[in-house]
C-alpha cells in the first residue's frame, strides 16, 4: 500500500471515529431519558445534517429508533426523502426496520459501532442492506469504537436487570 493510500485510510478511520463519537454522545442522551443507549448521526460532505437517539420510552413510539429520528432530521434538512451522498453513523448495528429505512432513503453508506447478534439487519442476523433482490445496496462498515458502544449497552441492560426490568 502506498503512502497516499495509507493517508486516505487513516483519514477514513479518523472520520469514522469522530462521528461515532458524536453518535455516542447521542446515545448518552437516550440513557439520560431511560432509553436504550443508541445514538446516530447523518453526515453529508463532512457536516452533520441529522441526529437522533432512541426515544421509544420517552415518546412511547416503537419506531422512535435513533436511526429513524436521524433520517427524519436529515430529510427535513434537504427537504427530500433521498439522502444521496450521506453516511449514517450509529452506535449499534441497525435492526431490520432501520435497515429498510436506509434503503428507502437511498443512503449509500453505513458505519456502526457494535454488532447486534440478536436483531442486526446489516449482516449479524439479517442482511437487508446487501440483499441483491432489493433496489438499493448500502455499503456497511462495522466495529468502529465497538468496545465503547457495546459497553454502553451492556451496562444499561445490566442495570435494568438489577432493577427487575427488561
Amino acid at each position: 500500500m502506498c503512502s497516499e493510500e495509507l493517508d486516505i485510510e487513516s483519514q477514513f478511520l479518523d472520520d469514522c471515529e469522530r462521528f461515532i463519537g458524536v453518535a455516542i454522545d447521542e446515545a448518552h442522551a437516550a440513557l439520560e431519558k431511560g432509553d436504550v443507549p443508541v445514538g446516530a448521526v447523518i453526515v453529508h460532505e463532512g457536516r452533520i445534517i441529522g441526529r437522533g437517539h432512541n426515544q421509544r420510552e420517552h415518546l412511547q413510539d416503537p419506531t422512535a429508533h435513533a436511526e429513524m429520528l436521524a433520517l427524519t432530521a436529515a430529510a427535513s434538512y434537504f427537504q427530500s426523502w433521498r439522502l444521496l451522498d450521506c453516511t449514517l453513523y450509529v452506535t449499534l448495528e441497525p435492526c431490520i426496520m432501520c435497515s429498510g429505512a436506509l434503503l428507502q432513503a437511498r443512503v449509500p453508506r453505513l458505519v456502526f459501532g457494535a454488532c447486534d447478534p440478536k436483531a442486526g439487519g446489516c449482516g449479524s442476523v439479517y442482511s437487508i442492506t446487501s440483499d441483491p433482490r432489493l433496489n438499493h445496496i448500502v455499503s456497511v462498515e462495522g466495529g468502529i469504537l465497538e468496545h465503547e458502544c457495546a459497553a454502553l449497552l451492556k451496562d444499561f441492560f445490566a442495570q435494568q436487570r438489577s432493577l427487575g426490568k427488561k
